[in-house]
């Protein structure tokens, strides 16, 4: 997008005027003279003495108005006031003096589905950051001097010792909303100048997700739901943090919840609540660690039992042994690849024969952002756009890129969606295990095993994303 296409506007002049504030007059904040004076770009078929007069009354400063063209306003305010797609809350806020600018925040974020909030101090200036799909964008900005109070308050909030500034906390903090309620996770780091936060917006309700949507293909996703669907044995999903792992696992889940099946998971944080699972809030400062859990679990007379994370050796042995003794154990582990997973566990101590017994299958997901239907462009495509030494499978000619519109806050991108590795444990990979083989990588080709990066190729291919999305995964192409 050219710079002509909108109007830059500095963090610090966006909050003047609230999200409704802005699109109800049409207007963009231009210059804040001396705290005195405020001066605004404005739609020129709006531009009349009576907003003029509304402005100066609701702020109380005299409003200079800038009439321009329609187009610019209304790209302008769909690129820096987010507007959520629900129905919006009239909260008058007068930012960080305010008692409720924490709330507001917090409502805004919830509204726009903003996974976490980053509220950090420098040297001269502090700033609001909300992650929307991933990215983070800059939202506020706090006053130095009262910086400190908006600390104190989330603090207080989240049951944490407003006296303790040198070393880490972690609290909770319980929100409510009109329509719904959720928990906020809250991790206090100090700084070189302050005090980060950041919160994390968690509890969703798990049961609108829907297995068959997440970006499985045919034949990943029938693979994956014969190995959920046995009685017993383990299976592992790796990726980075923030890849959506765990919302995989949720809508494992909501698959397998039924009546006759008793399912108990232990996670750091509960990050969605689902009807009909007994859910376990890991707390290692009083020994409620992994494996204690897990040994608690195994005289829950449990059917299937969902570990949020295998960190060291005792879970991972624990994990194994659940597996061997009749239950289906499902869990995540921080791998680059669906295959590293084994190699991984066998690093941890796990015998190799034991590892091959259990593992019913092996998964490895990355989340990539799809490109704005509304506004995706094709363009001509260069081979110099792979990374170095990637071979297509296919040639192309052209690709989509990202442009940017109303309807995607001027990223050109809306929604993700997740793609994946999917590797089902035969009598032919398991002897690899056993034989601690683990380049397997021509074996998986010849059993049509699809690669992450062939998945994200196809994505890209089909015109739902973009090279740049996609060139990390590219980047590990076998």
């Amino acid at each position: 997008m050219s710079k002509k296409d909108y109007i830059k506007i500095q963090t610090e002049l966006l909050q003047t005027v609230t999200t409704e504030q802005a699109w109800h007059y049409a207007i963009i904040p231009k210059n804040n003279t001396n705290n005195k004076i405020l001066e605004f770009y404005i739609d020129q078929n709006k531009c009349n003495p009576s907003i003029k007069e509304e402005l100066e009354i609701i702020l109380a400063k005299e409003i200079l108005l800038y009439p321009i063209e329609t187009d610019i306003i209304n790209k302008t305010l769909g690129k820096y006031y987010i507007r959520s797609e629900q129905k919006k809350q009239n909260i008058s806020v007068n930012w960080s003096r305010s008692d409720n600018f924490l709330e507001f925040i917090i409502n805004e974020a919830n509204s726009i589905n903003c996974s976490d909030i980053h509220i950090e101090t420098y040297e001269k200036r502090c700033r609001i950051r909300l992650r929307i799909d991933g990215k983070l964008v800059e939202r506020y900005t706090v006053d130095r001097s009262e910086y400190p109070a908006l600390v104190n308050k989330i603090k207080i909030k989240a049951n944490l010792d407003i006296a303790e500034k040198r070393l880490p906390q972690d609290g909770r903090i319980f929100f409510e909303l009109k329509n719904s309620t959720f928990d906020i996770r809250v991790s206090v780091l100090p700084t070189l100048h302050g005090e980060k936060i950041v919160l994390r917006l968690l509890s969703k309700d798990a049961t609108d997700i829907n297995i068959e949507k997440l970006g499985f293909s045919k034949q990943q996703l029938k693979n994956y739901l014969e190995a959920a669907k046995k009685s017993y044995g383990i299976i592992l999903i790796s990726g980075p943090t923030g890849s959506g792992k765990t919302t995989t696992l949720y809508a494992t889940l909501k698959v397998l919840n039924k009546e006759n099946t008793n399912i108990l998971t232990i996670e750091d944080p509960i990050e969605y609540t689902l009807e009909g699972i007994n859910q376990v809030q890991l707390k290692e400062k009083i020994g409620l660690t992994f494996a204690h859990a897990l040994r608690t679990f195994l005289r829950q007379d449990p059917d299937i039992i969902m570990l949020g994370e295998i960190r060291d050796p005792e879970t991972a042995n624990m994990a194994i042994r659940a597996a061997l003794t009749g239950h289906l154990v499902l869990s995540t582990v921080h791998t680059n690849t669906a295959w590293g997973t084994v190699s991984r566990l066998v690093d941890m101590g796990v015998p190799p024969f034991l590892l091959a017994s259990t593992l019913n299958l092996t998964v490895s997901q990355r989340l990539v952002r799809l490109l704005c239907p509304d506004c995706k462009q094709e363009t001509e495509f260069s081979k110099d756009l792979y990374p170095k030494h990637f071979d297509p499978p296919t040639e192309l000619n052209t690709h989509q890129k990202a442009t940017g519109c109303i309807n995607c806050f001027y990223t050109g991108y809306k929604g993700r969606k997740a793609v994946y590795e999917v590797i089902p444990i035969d009598t032919e990979i398991e002897k690899h295990i056993k034989n601690t083989e683990f380049n397997i990588n021509n074996l998986l080709s010849e059993k049509g095993i699809k690669r992450i990066w062939q998945s994200a190729f196809e994505l890209f291919k089909n015109g739902s994303t973009t090279i740049e999305e996609i060139y990390p995964i590219l980047m590990n192409q076998d």
